[in-house]
């Protein structure tokens, strides 16, 4: 292409001229040497009884697929639990240790934790080690005092109550689904249809997201976990 009859201003510019595309998504152009891109998308949308949570089951290092069945809902707690994004290794230190930290407190106490117990405690570590760990995590569950609940950990350490939770790579295609289906009080059966399909969307447009959904509904009776198979998604890509 000949640019200099399009932008003879630019013609004799040194940066024009030098520009190349380095063939870089704007995912993988500002990643440091030797580190990889990870992806996920993981979510939580409490409901009158309680809290669902799910997540996609891709765990990727870069454009190579490493586990596509991973479990990213990992259980804290009898009624607590957490979907994990990020580095794979890191949270599944941290949920090893916020695991071990809760269940000596209910030893200690004598009564389960409360999922603000639990979300603080995965806070704490996730801000004291934020420039050693790659950590987003979201907290959520049943207890008697607040009912279901859940709390988003991003990157950096913060913790904030949401009245839903979706994070990971895959997030940032649905945030406008999300905000446009979500309600307060939503019926469990209502909250399980929109976490499916808020995921599925994610993970048809995402390449770091993709391979199966699984969910886990916790509420005062037990929790009971489910997944979607690949080929059963409420939504595919285009074509599908």
């Amino acid at each position: 292409m000949n640019y200099q009859q399009y932008a003879p201003q630019y013609a004799q510019s040194a940066s024009y001229e030098a520009y190349q595309h380095d063939g870089k998504s704007a995912e993988t152009r500002n990643l440091k040497p030797g580190e990889l891109s990870t992806g996920t998308t993981i979510m939580a949308i409490p409901f009158a009884g309680g809290v669902i949570m799910g997540a996609d089951s891709r765990v990727s290092t870069g454009t190579y697929v490493a586990n596509r069945v991973s479990d990213k809902v990992a259980q804290l707690h009898d009624s607590i639990w957490c979907c994990r994004s990020g580095s794979a290794a890191d949270t599944q230190a941290l949920t090893d240790y916020v695991r071990h930290y809760l269940s000596q407190l209910a030893i200690e106490t004598g009564r389960a934790p409360t999922v603000k117990t639990a979300a603080h405690l995965m806070r704490r570590l996730c801000y004291e080690n934020k420039d050693n760990l790659m950590a987003g995590v979201i907290v959520g569950g049943w207890d008697p005092v607040e009912k279901g609940s859940v709390y988003n950990i991003p990157l950096g350490g913060t913790c904030i109550k949401m009245p839903f939770a979706i994070g990971g790579s895959g997030s940032t295609y649905i945030y406008g689904l999300v905000d446009s289906e979500f309600r307060p009080n939503l019926t469990k059966d209502e909250a399980l249809v929109l976490v499916k399909k808020a995921i599925s969307h994610a993970m048809a447009r995402d390449g770091s997201s993709g391979g199966i959904i699984r969910t886990v509904v916790v509420t005062e009776e037990g929790n009971v976990r489910e997944y979607v198979a690949g080929n059963e998604l409420p939504y595919g890509p285009a074509g599908y």
